[in-house]
Order: C-alpha cells, then sequence, then structure tokens
C-alpha cells in the first residue's frame, strides 16, 4: 500500500516537472519572437527615417541666420593697469672726460739721388736732393669759442756734384686765431702769425759768387688782425681782417747791399710797421679719391700807400696718396711783393716720399 502511495507521489512530481519545462520553454520562445519583431521595426522605421532625410530639401541660409556667434573669448578677463616704478640701480662713477680739443699732424720726408760714372757718354752730374716738412694742427672747439694754431715747416736742399749746395724750400709760418661764434656761418675774430725762415739764401752770380739776400728773421713778418670770419662749410674759410698791423723785420744790416729794396724796410733800421685791410681764403679739402687740395690767398692793402704795393700770396699743395706712407705732392707758391721784386715771383716743387698723417 505504502509502495502504491510513493509510486504515485512519485509519477506526480514528475509530470508537474515536466509541465513547468514545457511552459517555461514556451515562454522563452515568446519573448525571442517578440525580440526579433522588435528588432525588425526598428530597422523599418531607420531606412523610413533614412529615406525621408534624403527626400527632405534643408535651406542652410535659414538655419546660418538663426545661428549666434560666440565671441572670441567666452570667459570674462579681468584688466589690470600697468604701473611702472623707478628703480634706483647703484652705479659706480665711470671716469669720462669730454676733450674739446682737436690735434692733426702731417709729417713727410722726400728724397732723391742720381749718380753717373766716370765714363758715362750721356753726360749728367751726380746730385743729391733730401727735403721734409711738418704740418701741425690743433683746435679747440667749446661753443660759442675757437681756438686754432697751426705750424707749418717746409726745408730741403740740393747738392750736385762741382756745386754749393742750395735750398730748395725754406719756410717757418705759424698762425694762431681766436673766434667767437656770432652766428651759423659768421663769427669775429682775432689772429696772430709769424712767418720767416730757417737758413741764409743766396743768389748765385757767376761773376760775383753767391750773394747773401735772406736769412732767419731777414725777412720776418709778424701780423695782427681783427675782424669777421665767413665759414660755411668746414673746409672753406674767409677771413675779412678790416683792422690789420704787420711788422717786417729784417735784422740783417747787410742785405741790402745785395738787394736794394731791403724788403721795404730802410737801410740801417731792422722795423717797418704797417696798417692795412688784409684778407685770407682757405680751402682744404679731398677733391677726389685719395687726392687732396690745400690752398690760402692772401691779400694785404696798406692804408696810405698806392695800389702797386698791394701784396698777394697764393700757396697751393696738391697731394695723390699712393698707399698708406706713399704720396706723391706738388706745391706752388705765387707772390707779387713789390718791395721785393716788380714782378710776380713763384717756385714749383715736386716730390715722391713718404708721408704720414695721425691721428
Amino acid at each position: 500500500m505504502l509502495r502504491t502511495v510513493l509510486g504515485i507521489f512519485l509519477a506526480l512530481i514528475f509530470c508537474a516537472s515536466v509541465a513547468e519545462a514545457q511552459q517555461t520553454d514556451s515562454l522563452r520562445r515568446v519573448d525571442s519572437l517578440l525580440r526579433v519583431n522588435n528588432l525588425r521595426r526598428a530597422d523599418s522605421l531607420r531606412r523610413a527615417d533614412s529615406i525621408r532625410r534624403e527626400n527632405i530639401k534643408i535651406d542652410t541660409n535659414l538655419l546660418n541666420s538663426y545661428r549666434l556667434g560666440t565671441p572670441r573669448n567666452a570667459l570674462p578677463q579681468r584688466l589690470r593697469p600697468v604701473q611702472i616704478t623707478p628703480e634706483l640701480i647703484p652705479v659706480t662713477m665711470l671716469d669720462y672726460k669730454v676733450s674739446y680739443w682737436h690735434k692733426t699732424v702731417t709729417l713727410g720726408f722726400n728724397f732723391n739721388q742720381s749718380g753717373f760714372s766716370n765714363n758715362w757718354a750721356g753726360g749728367g752730374v751726380n746730385s743729391f736732393a733730401l727735403g721734409g716738412n711738418l704740418d701741425y694742427k690743433l683746435e679747440y672747439n667749446k661753443q660759442p669759442f675757437v681756438y686754432t694754431t697751426q705750424l707749418i715747416l717746409l726745408y730741403g736742399r740740393s747738392k750736385n756734384r762741382g756745386q754749393l749746395s742750395r735750398k730748395t724750400n725754406d719756410r717757418i709760418f705759424w698762425d694762431n686765431k681766436l673766434a667767437t661764434q656770432l652766428s651759423k656761418s659768421w663769427f669775429f675774430y682775432g689772429s696772430l702769425s709769424f712767418e720767416s725762415q730757417f737758413d741764409k739764401g743766396f743768389n748765385f752770380d757767376a761773376n760775383r759768387g753767391p750773394l747773401l739776400i735772406s736769412n732767419f728773421m731777414s725777412p720776418g713778418y709778424v701780423t695782427e688782425s681783427l675782424g669777421f670770419e665767413y665759414k660755411p662749410t668746414t673746409y672753406f674759410d674767409l677771413r675779412i681782417g678790416t683792422g690789420t698791423a704787420r711788422q717786417t723785420f729784417v735784422l740783417d744790416t747787410t742785405i741790402y747791399r745785395n738787394l736794394s729794396g731791403n724788403y721795404g724796410v730802410t737801410p740801417g733800421r731792422t722795423f717797418k710797421n704797417e696798417l692795412a685791410f688784409q684778407a685770407t681764403a682757405l680751402f682744404d679739402k679731398d677733391i677726389m679719391q685719395n687726392l687732396h687740395l690745400t690752398s690760402r690767398y692772401n691779400i694785404f692793402v696798406p692804408y696810405g700807400r698806392s695800389l702797386k704795393n698791394v701784396d698777394h700770396r697764393l700757396d697751393l699743395t696738391l697731394a695723390a696718396r699712393v698707399n698708406r706712407l706713399i704720396a706723391v705732392t706738388i706745391t706752388g707758391v705765387a707772390l707779387f711783393d713789390n718791395d721785393t721784386s716788380p714782378s710776380i715771383q713763384g717756385n714749383e716743387n715736386l716730390a715722391l716720399g713718404v708721408i704720414y698723417r695721425f691721428p
């Protein structure tokens, strides 16, 4: 009996389990069918939506009109004012000095020599020549005052075989000027100049031999001048000396025996003073590359004397630089002084030598 009841209970439990399994399986099938239907429906909707979008025309201009432009920097900025505060930095004293002095020095030497053998058929004479020049210029310029001093020294000698040595060049010239500026190009100036020579000068006469006609301070000239100066550029200068005095010295009292004029000084005396009007024009410039021209013209008009006693002097120097040290120099002087000669006097010198200028 018990076995029969237990068998029936087990049969009922088995039948219930089978029925529950069949029900669960049917539910899973239904759920999977619903998912497949939903996916198909969603896919069909996507296809329909894409077809609609392709067929719809969109007005982009209208859309752009509703677009809002964002600023470059949407975040707010806070501007702060720039403050500059001076700070004192300790600096040691610099040893700088302003110099109002300007100096130039030109120094030159030239040499010439020729020699011949005793049996040279073409003829000739052995000769030797040596010359030198110094040009020193110093200027002090502190407005409104300008002081300038210039010293020019020239000397040269030549010696030919069988003859006495002779001078080829001889000059001492020292000029000092102090000026005060009146306007851009005009100055009021006072000047003091001295001119003479180093050595004795002779006039060689075949019949009488060498005759002494000049010496140091025979003649010698000291000139004081007051007036106005016009200087529009650095290379041109014009002095107009309305009040000028010149003293002529002939300290060698024997010169008048060989030179009748005695440089305008009365024989037996050594000094003569003259008041005059004087004008001096200066030009100093590089006229071409490596070619420098320096000129000085002076006119001296003595008061109370005829126009034939007006003195003129023109000095020209043309220097052509070959390289830093070698240069060709041509110097010339034209002079009219009725006290020494009634006609124009002149000399010329061509030299190739060493010339150095500093700074």
